[in-house]
């Protein structure tokens, strides 16, 4: 028969190795293909506020353990555990990039691409439109922005020499979404979105619109707004099958994909093909360096933020300088805009 004590240590054990195997999940959820799944989808999105909140509980657990006997194994080694997570999760974020701007040199060929997600135009289409010319963008990703905004952004760009044409998708007929818009480049032809029957946009997402338009002319890349439906817990399957209509866009083809898509690289393991995050379409930040620090929400530091806001291409393009833009905190959008300059690879 086992003692107190004996018993004691067994459920100390336990214990541990629960929160183990937690931490482990919340550490890498693609070891169980639990990434797009609800809530280990949202426990995986902020490495670096994980990171934090892990040091300071270790650091409450270490302190319970030298005034608490009784507990004083197992405060000790959950807090060894939360120090092990916090450093790796701090990891991830250091390897995928803690942020340089840097450009190379723009050549004619090469296509900026602006992403933001603006909430219903917050920022307003002055200072939206500011920004683009500023980085002399050829794409513009705006989710949740309508057609009047839009226009308004392109009527500005236009008058400061950079005209755009502007395409909208909205889903009328669902009460939560928001429109998405896309700005193209006059320079680069002329873009059209593909529409049924009944004059609905197709090769979008569910619930939230994305838009994909492909040049009229068939030379040129497609180019995608991209805006999945936020991973709520009642929403997931549609986020999910937003993911996967992005990367089916991205699976073929010369595609470039920019906004907001309610996901880090992290879940979007498993979607990538030849090298790519989603499809074969590869993050631009990832590749600058840049891929840890967050673009939402912009009210807290980048590195304890997400970054969901993203820029990819397939290999038709490189990245030759991206940026998560930080002086525009205050705006009044809850998403930093995102700017990536792609040369072309001549694939």
């Amino acid at each position: 028969m086992l003692g107190r004590a004996m018993i004691r240590r067994l459920v100390a054990l336990l214990l541990v190795l629960a929160v183990a195997a937690a931490l482990l999940l919340a550490l890498w959820p693609q070891v169980l293909d639990l990434q797009r799944t609800w809530p280990t989808a949202q426990l995986v999105s902020f490495r670096g506020a994980a990171a934090v909140v892990a040091a300071g509980a270790a650091v409450v657990l270490f302190v319970v353990a030298l005034v608490a006997r009784p507990v004083r194994s197992l405060a000790s080694s959950v807090a060894v555990l939360l120090l092990v997570f916090g450093a790796v999760s701090a990891g991830f974020v250091g390897a995928r990039g803690l942020g340089r701007d840097d450009f190379v040199e723009a050549q004619p060929t090469d296509v900026t691409v602006l992403a933001w997600n603006t909430l219903g135009g917050a920022p307003g289409a002055d200072r939206i439109a500011a920004l683009a010319v500023e980085e002399g963008a050829e794409v513009v990703s705006l989710p949740e922005t309508d057609a009047e905004t839009a226009a308004a952004v392109a009527a500005a760009m236009e008058a400061a020499g950079l005209p755009m044409s502007v395409l909208t998708v909205a889903y009328d007929d669902v009460a939560s979404s928001k429109p998405t818009s896309l700005l193209i480049s006059t320079a680069l032809g002329q873009y059209a979105v593909a529409v049924d029957e009944a004059g609905v946009a197709v090769e979008t997402t569910p619930l939230m619109p994305s838009v994909v338009a492909t040049p009229v002319s068939g030379t040129g890349p497609t180019i995608v707004a991209a805006h999945p439906q936020a991973p709520t817990r009642d929403d997931v399957p549609a986020w999910r099958d937003g993911l996967t209509a992005l990367a089916d866009a991205c699976r073929t083809g010369d595609v470039i994909m920019a906004g907001d898509f309610n996901a880090t690289v992290d879940h979007m393991a498993g979607l990538g093909r030849a090298g790519g995050a989603l499809g074969r379409c590869r993050d631009a930040a990832v590749s600058t360096a840049n891929g840890g620090l967050g673009t939402w929400p912009a009210d807290v530091a980048p590195l304890l933020g997400t970054p969901i806001d993203h820029v990819m291409a397939t290999r038709q393009w490189y990245t030759t300088g991206f940026k998560v833009v930080t002086d525009l905190d205050d705006a009044g959008s809850d998403h930093r805009p995102v700017v990536a300059q792609l040369s072309s690879t001549g694939a």
